[in-house]
């Protein structure tokens, strides 16, 4: 941070990954001692266009980050009493001067506003800071008998990977009553595994590492009270339950705790409930995050002011790309080109959503959660590079 604001300059907020990769966009600004000075200069300067901001205090440091769908109305708005929160007032104590980078739409300076705080951490920022809420995988794994547990760094031996979510303390709960409801042992690597099929020259009677065989939450694949087969059942399972496909072990829950409180049984109802809980919380997370990256996979047209309609690539709810909708031979053929390595060229994508982007997909999907009309304006890969084709074919057919 210290390279940005050398010699107490501010030298912008940095390349934007959607425009250019190297050069940063131009920005403008206003600086003054007072609030009623900084006013003036907005009122005279700030443009009516969407874009982001940025706060700088006296040392010329970045303190906060923040984006506006009209870059006058929003400024200004900090300086109106009736319509500021306490924060926003503390903010504006510290700030001297403001500055201010236009963008092409709400929805580009929606991403680059998160791109920023990532990268800048201002202090005042609170959503979208890196490690302010720890991030980590359900991981299901580590043979011979895989079970689950929380992971911020998977290896990729893992059976299976879910997230990433948000809580790790309460993700660690649900693995906890998911390992348990399952019967999957969540020993140490170093307890030996003596499953029942395994045949061994000398048989020897093994005994149970933990109470947890006695107690009816493990399998017991230590002391050889299963076969391989049988604990694999158990693990397919709760890869099921995990993935969407069965939520029956979560009904029976449920069921059982109705009954518990229908016979009155209240101590027995809310251990039940206990145990849901996590587990419930653990399923609507993961949904969240699958559904904003199996749900978001398109050509998103947006119609800037400047720059005409621009077409934003977006796959597995991360946006890769900003290119100008097809006009001509060579934006058709530049947008083609750049859909195709987006959705066809690129067979590796990764299952997982990697932490530093987590933040990213779930943005876009709160943007299309409430702009569902939105949803209905993007076009999918085939029809984005067929729109690209017809338009080639189209100038072909006029030049002959």
């Amino acid at each position: 941070m210290s390279g940005l604001f050398a010699n107490a300059r501010f030298a912008g907020f940095g390349p934007d990954p959607l425009r250019s990769a190297v050069e940063s966009p131009p920005f403008d600004h206003v600086a003054a001692g007072k609030r009623g000075e900084l006013r003036k200069l907005l009122r005279k300067m700030c443009p009516r266009l969407p874009g982001v901001y940025g706060m700088l205090d006296c040392r010329g440091r970045l303190i906060y980050v923040g984006k506006a769908k009209v870059l006058r109305h929003r400024l200004l708005n900090y300086f109106l009493k009736g319509s500021r929160n306490e924060k926003a007032g503390r903010i504006l104590t510290h700030t001297q001067t403001i500055v201010w980078e236009p963008g092409a739409c709400e929805f580009a300076a929606l991403v680059r506003e998160l791109e920023l705080i990532r990268r800048w951490r201002p202090r005042y920022n609170v959503q979208g800071m890196p490690d302010r809420e720890r991030q980590a995988y359900v991981c299901l794994g580590r043979r011979p008998a895989p079970y689950l547990f929380v992971s911020r760094e998977p290896t990729g031996k893992e059976v299976a990977c879910f997230g990433p979510i948000k809580g790790v303390r309460i993700a660690r709960e649900a693995v906890r009553r998911l390992n348990d409801l399952f019967k999957l042992r969540d020993c140490a690597q170093t307890q030996a595994m003596h499953f029942a099929d395994q045949r061994e020259l000398f048989p020897i009677l093994h005994t149970a590492g933990c109470l947890r065989y006695e107690l009816n939450t493990c399998l017991g694949p230590c002391a050889g009270f299963t076969s391989r087969s049988g604990y694999g059942r158990h693990v397919r399972a709760v890869r099921a339950f995990l993935e969407g496909r069965d939520r029956a072990p979560l009904t029976k829950l449920e069921s059982e705790m109705t009954a518990a409180a229908e016979r009155f049984d209240y101590e027995a109802a809310a251990s039940i409930r206990d145990r849901i809980q996590p587990i419930r919380w653990l399923r609507e997370r993961l949904g969240w995050v699958d559904e904003a990256r199996d749900r978001h996979s398109c050509v998103y047209p947006q119609v800037s002011e400047a720059l005409g309609t621009l077409w934003y690539v977006i796959r597995r709810g991360r946006v890769c790309a900003a290119v100008p909708a097809p006009t001509d031979p060579t934006s058709a053929r530049f947008a083609a080109d750049i859909l195709r390595r987006i959705f066809v060229e690129e067979k590796n994508w990764p299952n997982l959503v990697p932490l530093q982007q987590v933040d990213h997909v779930l943005l876009v999907a709160a943007w299309f959660r409430r702009r569902a009309d939105e949803l209905q304006k993007a076009l999918t890969p085939a029809q984005g590079i067929a729109l690209c084709t017809a338009s080639l074919e189209g100038t072909l057919v006029r030049s002959t």
